[in-house]
């Protein structure tokens, strides 16, 4: 792939991508049909937010340069923040859900692959419009018409049948917990991963790729909680993955019972709070959106991310270092911890005590550029994955900037943040190996029992 990726069309006028699960919702879609779901999801749930962001916004225009697609695409006018509303959600409001199949497939792909609902255009917004509420608006009626795309719905279904987003069996998630506890206690023999204890102070909730894909994080995990010697548990039943792309999706039906069934399993198991692992979206849904959705201000249970429980037991001193890390690293700031939460300095903090050099990716903390993988984007597939890498060259320069200052790791404490800067490097040539915050601390720790 070249350095800076052009869109393979001329600006303006974009070839829409042929998605198989989009083109069978299609199918089965007539004018009324569309006319009558549409006005349906306007009236019912589209109110004074919604109409105020309508009416309120000028066109100036000045969110254009906090999106990665508009300054990744040669500042094509139609990758900019308030263009994107113009080809969906305002033209259907325009005429009052009378649209055609032309006009639902290009909505469907603006709103998917070309918004990864990162809020950095709300911050140079002059009115704070929150143009990540009204991008999930369309994916709202997208749902509703049954045009989700078929990647994205897949994981969906996953949620739906199992409560976490990786088909994983209940017996499956509990021999996952035994494997690493079993691997654990060779390295500190007192380690236990304790299962269903009630009146534990942390109820410790990750998502499904763990113990699919990345269970040494559960390892990690267990280790740092026994060194802290931490009073925690996690469930063995469903509602242990607190992951929710139906909150992507649209689907905010489904989205409430899966925190319901997180918020009920922790309550069931009397814990003190919930500490979320690695992940932005997950913390952002039942921090956020699922609570709210369920009649929750808040959640019914504090709520803490990883990062924030980290800064903790360093602040604390339940974490002793014993050697600091010693490669040059940077920081990648996920966008729902860090704008959404304003979690930057207190994960700075982790990192300034746990390593020797830290350099700083420009611009940094709130300002910093998303992955490019968020927002439900990397989900939706194969289809989209080239477009989704072309939409994120500025993030490229900015990791290659970083990197001619000596940085050699880049530590971004989100799963997603992990797929799609892996994709980046790839795809542009950035060497730089990417941790958890998990991993420096596993690595730099005073371990109990060891010299």
């Amino acid at each position: 792939m070249n350095e800076h990726p052009e869109s393979s069309a001329p600006k303006s006028e974009r070839k829409i991508i042929v998605e198989p699960g989009v083109e069978r919702g299609i199918a089965k879609l007539t004018p009324e049909k569309i006319e009558k779901t549409i006005r349906a999801v306007l009236s019912a749930e589209a109110g004074a937010r919604f109409k105020t962001y309508i009416d309120t916004c000028v066109h100036c225009g000045l969110c254009s340069d906090a999106c990665h697609f508009f300054l990744s695409h040669d500042r094509d006018p139609l990758f900019a923040p308030a263009a994107k509303l113009k080809q969906t959600i305002w033209e259907i409001v325009k005429k009052d859900g009378k649209v055609d199949e032309d006009f639902l497939r290009k909505a469907v792909e603006v709103a998917h692959s070309e918004c990864n609902l990162c809020r950095r255009c709300s911050m140079y917004c002059p009115f704070g419009i929150d143009i990540a509420y009204m991008v999930m608006m369309m994916r709202r009626i997208v749902h509703k018409l049954g045009l989700t795309p078929q990647n994205m719905q897949d994981t969906a279904h996953s949620h739906s049948a199992t409560y976490n987003q990786m088909w994983v069996k209940e017996d499956e998630w509990i021999d996952a917990l035994h494997w690493q506890e079993d691997e654990a206690r060779e390295e500190f023999p007192g380690l236990r991963i304790p299962i269903e204890k009630e009146g534990s102070d942390i109820f410790y909730s990750v998502i499904a790729p763990e113990p699919k894909f990345r269970a040494q994080l559960l390892y990690q995990a267990a280790a740092i909680f026994h060194a802290a010697g931490a009073n925690w548990t996690m469930p063995a039943t469903p509602g242990w993955d607190n992951s929710d792309i139906c909150m992507f999706t649209g689907d905010h039906e489904m989205m409430g019972r899966l925190k319901k069934v997180h918020f009920e399993t922790a309550l069931r198991l009397k814990a003190k709070r919930i500490v979320t692992g690695e992940c932005g979206h997950a913390f952002r849904s039942v921090y956020d959106m699922g609570n709210r959705w369920l009649g929750y201000k808040m959640p019914p249970i504090p709520v803490v991310h990883a990062v924030e429980y980290y800064h903790e037991l360093f602040e604390q001193g339940k974490i002793k270092v014993k050697n600091k890390y010693k490669k040059p690293v940077t920081f990648h700031d996920p966008c729902n911890i860090s704008r959404g939460m304003g979690l930057h300095d207190k994960a700075r903090e982790v990192v300034r005590a746990t390593c020797e050099t830290f350099i700083e990716m420009e611009p940094n903390r709130e300002h910093n550029y998303c992955c490019s993988a968020g927002g439900g984007v990397i989900n939706c597939g194969a289809p989209y994955k080239i477009k989704r890498v072309e939409g994120n060259s500025i993030k490229a320069d900015q990791m290659k900037a970083v990197a001619a200052k000596g940085a050699q790791v880049v530590i971004a404490p989100c799963h997603n943040c992990h797929g799609g800067l892996e994709d980046i490097h790839e795809s542009y040539g950035v060497h730089m190996e990417i941790k958890f915050l998990s991993d420096i601390i596993y690595e730099v720790m005073e371990k109990p029992g060891q010299e």
